[in-house]
């Protein structure tokens, strides 16, 4: 039996307006999509077995979460039960039921993974391998491939500089962008807008590339309508997407010998640990991150051994003490054993 015709009196309405509250917070589609499916699937299983999806008891969510947790990975498990989750929550504010059923049910929790980090001689890698495709470009004399390689060497620069989501590289447009001071405007999460700053070296390979790269790629342009805004482009003249960043940076950390698993999201872990590691303060990492939350940031104090280091050496005094005690109480000898 569908949600859309089931038993429970109400339910297309509530998943209906829990969808349409999840497109007015300016959700991705790709998380819209995901909600819709995860709680449309329990909807459909709680209507099958006639109970009401307003009241279900502890049995029924606990055998809900044994049918989860056998057929899927504990990451989709979570995944499914935070959108089941937050469906119940919309539901009992917006009146549409008397509580979450789910607060009284204990569920499993994925253990909390460090983000992977590049050291700042890997990045120095990266940046190398596309100077090498730069000059191989050159060297074949192909416009194109000379503009796709400025091109790439811009796109790790900002990457790294600004912190930037995949997504708002992807999004990012000239009108934003105010290369004299540095600063590019992107829309985060839940279309928060804030600045990505960027140093000396990720506006020098910005300018080469908008103005010796940017132009080849239009000239090839073969599309209807007007030129597009966005400030990286591929190799037909047309904004390029998420997927094709993710492509060319995949490639370029595979040709700079890279470890797997190294994504463009790496690139801004190393971000804000190397930030960190310099002396920044988290709450300034947070800002440039557009974490909501200060806890967020925290998870790269963690990974930034120099910045514990820092502080342990300037807080704890016996780390300041040198090999003879210098620097620390005197101790006094105590009785002879």
């Amino acid at each position: 039996m569908s949600a859309s015709s089931g038993i429970p009196a109400g339910t297309p309405t509530a998943l209906d307006a829990f969808l349409r509250s999840l497109a007015a917070r300016d959700t991705s589609l790709h998380t819209q999509r995901a909600y819709q499916t995860a709680v449309g699937a329990y909807l459909d299983w709680l209507g099958e077995r006639g109970v009401d999806w307003r009241t279900p008891g502890r049995g029924d969510l606990r055998a809900y979460l044994a049918r989860l947790t056998t057929a899927n990975a504990r990451s989709s498990v979570a995944q499914r039960l935070a959108a089941i989750r937050a469906f119940h929550r919309f539901a009992a504010r917006s009146g549409l039921a008397s509580g979450d059923p789910w607060g009284a049910i204990a569920t499993p929790r994925l253990p909390r993974r460090l983000p992977r980090v590049l050291e700042v001689e890997q990045v120095e890698r990266l940046l190398a391998a596309v100077d090498a495709e730069l000059a191989a470009a050159d060297e074949r004399g192909s416009a194109v491939a000379t503009a796709l390689a400025l091109r790439d060497r811009a796109l790790v620069e900002v990457a790294y500089a600004a912190g930037l989501r995949i997504s708002e590289l992807a999004a990012a447009d000239l009108g934003s962008l105010e290369l004299r001071r540095g600063e590019l405007r992107v829309l985060g999460k839940g279309r928060k807008e804030r600045i990505g700053l960027l140093g000396r070296p990720a506006r020098a390979a910005l300018a080469a590339y908008i103005e010796d790269g940017r132009p080849s790629l239009l000239a090839v342009r073969k599309g209807p309508g007007p030129d597009p805004s966005a400030i990286f482009l591929n190799h037909r003249g047309e904004s390029l997407g998420v997927r094709g960043l993710r492509g060319r940076i995949d490639r370029l950390c595979s040709l700079a010998g890279l470890p797997a698993g190294v994504s463009p999201h790496t690139l801004r872990h190393s971000f804000a640990t190397h930030l960190l590691d310099g002396g920044a303060d988290l709450r300034v990492v947070q800002e440039l991150l557009g974490h909501e939350s200060l806890a967020t940031t925290q998870v790269y104090t963690h990974v930034s051994p120099a910045r514990l280091q820092s502080a342990y050496r300037a807080a704890h005094p016996r780390a300041r003490a040198d090999a003879h005690g210098a620097g620390a109480a005197a101790v006094v000898p105590g009785p002879p054993e």
